[in-house]
């Protein structure tokens, strides 16, 4: 009985240097084999490769040959052609080519018309690149008037025209992340950014004129900043500088729920047929997928251009909460119809566009996959933008990002070590109880 349990302890003695062996060469040859990439360097992630190798050919195609540019179902660039040769070009760059009727040059004709016609307050529309159309839509504050006076420049445009009677109304989200509040009403914070020397929160330009004040809570006894710069309508940003002149610790998180936050590792331009992700202080995380690009919103405050169309639903108090995708911060929420009962459309300011026009730039992490599951920041810290990971929270530090990071080279040189010594010393007690073995029953055969 004696021997069968030395028997045991020695094989798991023996399996457990042999895994040791494995773990520690696969710790030593992914860190080794891995290329780092630098601390602000942000992933390209599989969207974005996707994007932009779409956005490469309708570049070197021309307006005149392609109609614009999505991501399908399985991440593949798609690529709308007006012409066989076009479509072979894009086939041959490894890309899907969709041939079309109608042009980029002539969909942005059509945008350019309309946008020059009287305006209507509740009325949208936007270039819908899967259609091969310019989709315009009218809500139920529209009159029938004005919509039939749409109607008949939308005619004149021609039959990629179409026009869409949406439910509710067209309305900025005032009333993200964490809530910010102020005597215009509640927005969300959305993206910490800096100048060099002070930090801000970028939000939504609607939430309030320059010189609004912002406070961090219900009671008003902590203020966040005062808005500084922005712009609406005709674009949807705006600054708030800090009131202390920082944003403190967690400014790189988004606020996504339940204590949790995603940290961003940098900035990107959507591609239609992407899935993002809008967090706000009403109604909380909320996914869906980018319909469509350069879209033109008739708010009754006024008009804005150039805005990022989505699927995703928002409500009251949503305004200026952050819109990002695979890490990377997209865009700040602008207004948009419906609700998340019952769906609806919403419109998001372009992110780079707003930092260029304001001088500033993004508050970022440094750290690769850093934790999804990151604590949230506080209303002070609550517009940061995070680093790759799910939106839900989860942790985002995979078992592969740990065993291909270079500094577990020594740690895995040591187990390695401990696996040899230990498979040595198996042996060698194995062999000094087999000596002693024998020797006993030598004695014992000779007496």
């Amino acid at each position: 009985m004696r021997h069968a349990r030395r028997r045991i302890v020695r094989r798991v003695a023996r399996l457990a240097a042999v895994g040791g062996l494995l773990l520690g060469g696969t710790m030593v040859t992914r860190a080794v084999a891995s290329e780092p990439p630098g601390p602000s360097a942000a992933p390209r992630t599989l969207a974005q490769t996707a994007s932009g190798a779409g956005a490469d050919l309708v570049a070197r195609l021309g307006g005149d040959r392609t109609a614009g540019h999505w991501v399908d179902a399985d991440g593949r660039p798609v690529v709308a052609v007006t012409d066989e040769s076009s479509a072979d070009a894009v086939r041959r760059a490894g890309a899907t080519a969709k041939v079309v009727r109608h042009s980029m040059s002539e969909l942005r004709s059509a945008a350019s018309t309309l946008r020059s016609a009287p305006r209507v307050s509740g009325t949208a529309w936007a270039l819908d690149y899967r259609s091969n159309e310019v989709v315009v839509r009218g809500d139920r504050t529209v009159s029938g008037a004005d919509w039939s006076r749409l109607t008949g420049v939308a005619e004149g445009i021609g039959e990629f025209v179409r026009m869409e009677r949406v439910e509710g109304t067209f309305t900025t989200r005032l009333n993200g992340a964490e809530p910010i509040l102020s005597t215009a009403g509640r927005c969300s914070a959305g993206f910490n950014v800096t100048d060099g020397t002070s930090d801000f929160i970028l939000t939504a330009g609607h939430c309030g004129p320059t010189g609004s004040v912002w406070f961090g809570d219900g009671e008003g006894d902590r203020q966040v900043g005062e808005t500084v710069a922005g712009s609406f309508p005709g674009d949807d940003f705006s600054l708030v500088e800090y009131a202390g002149g920082k944003a403190g610790d967690d400014a790189d998180v988004v606020a996504v729920g339940d204590g949790k936050g995603v940290r961003i590792t940098g900035t990107g331009e959507p591609a239609v047929g992407q899935r993002v992700f809008r967090s706000g202080s009403t109604s909380g995380l909320r996914a869906g997928r980018v319909t469509a690009l350069d879209a033109t919103v008739n708010y009754p405050e006024g008009t804005v251009t150039g805005l990022i169309e989505t699927d995703v639903c928002a409500e009251p108090g949503d305004s200026g909460g952050p819109m990002f995708s695979e890490g990377l911060a997209l865009g700040v929420t602008s207004g948009g119809s419906g609700d998340c009962a019952k769906g609806g459309t919403t419109f998001f300011q372009p992110l780079p566009e707003a930092m260029k026009s304001l001088g500033v730039r993004l508050i970022v992490s440094g750290r690769e996959g850093a934790a999804a599951g990151a604590p949230a920041p506080s209303a002070s810290g609550a517009a940061g933008a995070g680093a790759p990971a799910p939106a839900a929270g989860a942790d985002g530090t995979s078992l592969r990002a740990r065993l291909t990071d270079r500094r577990n080279v020594g740690p895995g040189l040591l187990v390695v070590a401990g696996s040899l010594v230990a498979l040595v010393a198996t042996r060698w007690i194995r062999t000094e109880q087999d000596r002693k073995a024998y020797r006993r029953q030598y004695s014992a055969t000779w007496g």
